[in-house]
């Protein structure tokens, strides 16, 4: 039996008909509710299996979700008074947020009446929250927040982490990082076998920090058991291409390179907004590709990868982006409906303890030596 395969007992969430219970946080978010419950219709109206838990403020909610048809009978209300915004501090919220509606959105997973919790809010805040009261997996040391970047390979997409869960990462968490990573992409993009790359400032062996060549041999010698492909350290340029499935780095780097390929998705769709109504003929020409250019739209869309996970705790915690729109929501809701039909979950801790199981027994033989 492999990592993969291994279940423990399934959530109370799934006795619903075989529904799948996504617990969202309606309150956080620079957009407010209004685009959340939104983001839920949309996801709703495509997917009859999804049912949802709605957190913060119930007389608002409740309007709000009685406008859209595709929600009738399939959200339940938790009411919360608190709302964490994007300006509180983590610690602060950590110790007095457990009136607001992100704490009761966690808690819904922690007690398995939900299988995965999405929410716009404050990121520290979210991850704090969420270590406190899901706790972190046997054997991992730094959780990770995993997103996905689009690319050239046939998935569409790679994963990337960690992009800011923790500035710092020994080789050990980036062993960790990988094993979770493989993880993600079984259960996410359905890759039987993928592919590691470690992200380095050069392909080279003898290049990069201390830690970086460390972890070069941990992942290459736990490439076999874990079931992936290692190839090697990777470049920044190679974050979009098809030489890897999976790219793994610490959260600082991760984190800039995020914000940076947003960035310049951006920079591109004003340039060529721009490029195109410069005069009457390029407006023309505009008309002529308005297929093409709504298929490059659609591609560098920030809103289609929207969801970073929490990877490394008891539980599914979806990061949305705080500007999110419906569309952004979606997207994010789709993602946890994905893993949580998956049994992602299960199959994560599976493989975080054979990895910790690997690295025990790689230091026993090391000390005996």
């Amino acid at each position: 039996m492999t990592a993969e395969s291994a279940t423990s007992p399934t959530p109370r969430a799934s006795e619903s008909g075989g529904s799948v219970v996504i617990s969202v946080d309606a309150m956080g978010g620079d957009r407010g509710p209004s685009a959340v419950v939104a983001g839920m219709a949309q996801s709703a109206a495509k997917n009859p299996e999804i049912r949802f838990i709605v957190h913060g403020n119930r007389d608002e909610l409740s309007r709000l979700i009685a406008r859209r048809k595709a929600l009738a009978g399939r959200c339940d209300i938790h009411h919360a008074e608190g709302v964490v915004t994007m300006e509180d501090k983590p610690s602060q919220i950590v110790r007095k947020g457990s009136d607001t509606s992100m704490w009761s959105a966690i808690e819904s997973v922690r007690t398995g009446d939900a299988q995965a919790a999405v929410s716009c809010g404050n990121t520290g805040a979210l991850m704090a929250m969420s270590m406190l009261r899901l706790r972190k997996l046997p054997g991992v040391n730094r959780p990770a927040i995993a997103c996905l970047w689009p690319s050239v390979n046939p998935q569409g997409f790679n994963i990337m982490l960690d992009v800011g869960a923790d500035i710092r990462a020994d080789a050990h968490d980036l062993l960790q990082y990988a094993l979770m990573g493989t993880s993600y992409a079984r259960n996410g993009l359905e890759l039987s076998r993928p592919r590691i790359g470690l992200l380095n400032v050069g392909t080279e062996e003898h290049k990069g920090r201390a830690e970086l060549k460390q972890a070069n041999d941990l992942i290459a010698a736990a490439a076999e058991s874990g079931q992936f492909e290692y190839v090697g350290f990777v470049e920044g340029g190679d974050l979009p291409s098809s030489r890897a499935d999976v790219i793994v780095t610490d959260g600082f780097t991760g984190n800039i390179a995020l914000k940076t390929g947003e960035g310049t998705a951006k920079l591109v769709g004003a340039f060529l907004k721009d490029a195109f109504a410069n005069s009457i003929m390029s407006k023309f020409a505009a008309l002529l590709a308005m297929t093409s250019l709504k298929r490059l739209q659609k591609r560098i869309d920030p809103r289609r990868v929207n969801g970073g996970i929490f990877l490394g705790l008891n539980g599914t915690v979806i990061k949305s982006h705080g500007s999110a729109d419906a569309t952004g929501v979606s997207a994010a809701i789709k993602l946890a409906f994905t893993l949580a039909k998956s049994d992602f979950q299960n199959r994560l801790a599976a493989r975080v303890a054979q990895g910790a199981a690997s690295v025990d027994q790689g230091e026993s033989r090391e000390a005996a030596t």
